[in-house]
């Protein structure tokens, strides 16, 4: 069970001490049976931390922002790729230099395998406290959220729609599938189950798109990838050339594939080989501005795992914008 903490103050203690932000609900729920291990392997690498736990969507942002405003330097974010990346949003909105670490504990477990963190709590815990600080780039999407006010947010991974969109749908609507021991067994079902569900029943989206300062043109998406690192969905290696420190989003269009063609090539989507495709096309960009052809049309997106709003959408690459904590390359 999760242990008992108690509550702080943003200002109390040592300034020194990371802050853990932890999603209890992560993973189905499993990082709050897990917790009292995953609290042992940090306090054998860090010693004294403090803990905060998010009680719903949006927490991750205004911990970190109000632990930053206590002159907090570093914060672990301790979840999945949405935990992550709602305490990344709280750093960058902030503009102040703060280091993110990463504690994976979630169910896609995708920006980890970017930047290499072991998903074992205790080698995890060992990479953080030896790994080195980086600055990387990040992406950043302005779209419309449900109540069709213009908003902005920051990925670190992969921010997408058509498909995938769909997926995380699916999969969040589903919960845990509990006949399946392993957490990480159990997130790759989820994601493989939920996507050939969408592929059965999948639609063509027609939009319109803009790269950089290019000539607007119509085109159809089954899935329309913006990447900042190489994973989505569970372990997919969508864009397996993309890299942090480039200056640039990896685009990734899926586009007019039919069906039995998706399932007999879907195991190139994770070893990367799907770029050889016909139907996929892909480019390095610096902005992209999405809208679909109907504009009655509600095209929903994802950003790392999360369901934020719709189109439509710009996105833009904002280089070396995030320190974060990566292991130590091995030698």
């Amino acid at each position: 069970m999760l242990e008992k903490t108690k509550k702080i103050s943003y200002r109390e203690g040592n300034k020194n001490l990371p802050i853990i932000i932890v999603n209890p609900k992560s993973a189905g729920g499993s990082t709050r049976n897990r917790w009292s291990q995953i609290a042992s392997d940090l306090r054998s690498h860090f010693g004294a931390f403090r803990v905060a736990l998010t009680k719903k969507q949006g927490d991750g942002t205004e911990l970190a922002k109000k632990f930053i405003e206590s002159g907090r330097k570093f914060i672990i974010a301790c979840g999945g790729d949405g935990t992550i990346n709602e305490v990344a949003n709280g750093i960058l909105q902030t503009g102040e230099d703060i280091e993110l670490g990463i504690m994976p504990a979630g169910t896609g477990g995708d920006f980890r395998r970017t930047i290499g963190m072991d998903s074992s709590p205790r080698e995890a815990a060992r990479q953080l406290r030896e790994g080195d600080s980086k600055l990387i780039d990040v992406g950043k999407v302005s779209f419309l959220d449900y109540k069709n006010k213009e908003v902005s947010r920051y990925f670190l991974n992969v921010a997408s729609f058509g498909l995938s969109a769909s997926i995380n749908a699916r999969v969040k609507e589903k919960g845990e599938f509990q006949w399946i021991p392993n957490e990480t067994i159990r997130g790759k079902t989820k994601f493989a189950i939920s996507t050939l569900e969408e592929i059965l029943e999948k639609e063509y989206k027609t939009i319109k798109v803009k790269f950089d300062e290019s000539v607007e043109k119509t085109l159809q998406t089954i899935n329309f990838c913006v990447c900042n690192a190489r994973f989505f969905g569970g372990g997919m290696k969508i864009a397996p050339d993309a890299k942090l420190n480039d200056g640039y989003l990896d685009l990734v269009n899926i586009g007019d594939i039919k069906t039995a063609r998706i399932l007999l090539n879907g195991y190139k989507l994770y070893n990367g080989s799907h770029l050889d495709l016909p139907e996929v096309k892909s480019k390095l960009v610096k902005k992209i501005v999405v809208k679909p052809l109907n504009e009655d049309e509600i095209i929903n997106l994802e950003t790392d795992g999360e369901l934020p709003g719709k189109l439509p959408a710009t996105f833009e690459i904002v280089p070396k914008a995030l320190k974060i904590r990566v292991p130590k390359p091995n030698k």
